[in-house]
């Protein structure tokens, strides 16, 4: 499996949130959570486009890379760029949260391609991806790349804690967070989040979050023997 490098052109990442936003926008109803959802729509889109690789045809390849959306409560970016990347038919946003529609408010891994766990319980999805990278490592398979989504908030959460302090001493290099720093994270960390996993022996870095290049070149750069932990900072969420 390959990834493919895309033009850089700033122009280009305008048009491309622009027609993400449009798909968002076809998506209507009692959704509570769009501010949380448009805080992901940028990390989301560069990892998809540029760095994840997994496609419509690869889902279900022993050798794809993983993405876990464990800031399951604001999906609505996650589903824009789902469908924009064929995984969802555009026509499934106009149903979203509806009774009848694979979309609900919380992303199901049985009834939407590409998905690969039923997030929204917030906490969950680090503990998960460590294990994900575990069974990736009992099956000889050391390639895929395990990367998973989180808020601020959500390190507030003890099985956080937990995920990363094994993590980086267990060195798992296949393992990647992206962290969406919105500043409604309750206990925050001396120094910054980026330092409370370098405390535990993980590669880190902190960037704009809407900026697409500094997102990219932090998703790709190489962190032997550790994983790696992105923090995107994004407008504060009351903003």
């Amino acid at each position: 499996m390959t990834t493919t490098t895309y033009a850089t052109d700033p122009a280009d990442a305008r048009d491309d949130t622009a027609r993400l936003r449009r798909l968002m926008g076809l998506m209507t109803g009692a959704e509570k959570h769009s501010s949380a959802a448009t805080s992901t729509l940028d990390a989301l889109w560069v990892l998809y486009d540029r760095v994840l690789r997994v496609a419509p045809g690869t889902a279900d390849d022993p050798g794809r890379d993983r993405f876990l959306l464990s800031k399951g409560h604001g999906p609505m970016a996650y589903y824009a760029v789902l469908a924009d990347k064929g995984f969802v038919a555009e026509d499934a946003l106009l149903g979203f949260g509806g009774y009848d529609s694979p979309l609900g408010h919380h992303p199901d891994r049985t009834l939407v391609p590409g998905v690969e766990i039923g997030s929204g319980s917030l906490g969950h999805g680090l503990p998960l991806a460590v294990g994900t990278v575990l069974g990736l490592r009992a099956q000889g398979l050391t390639e895929p790349k395990v990367w998973v989504l989180v808020g601020d908030a959500e390190l507030d959460e003890g099985s956080n804690h937990e995920a990363l302090a094994y993590a980086g001493p267990a060195g798992l290099e296949q393992l990647h967070t992206i962290v969406i720093d919105n500043s409604s994270a309750t206990h925050g960390w001396p120094g910054g989040i980026a330092s409370r996993f370098e405390a535990a022996g993980w590669s880190a870095a902190t960037v704009d979050g809407r900026d697409h290049e500094a997102l990219y070149a932090a998703f790709t750069a190489p962190h032997p023997g550790r994983p790696r932990a992105v923090v995107a900072r994004v407008e504060p969420k009351n903003s």
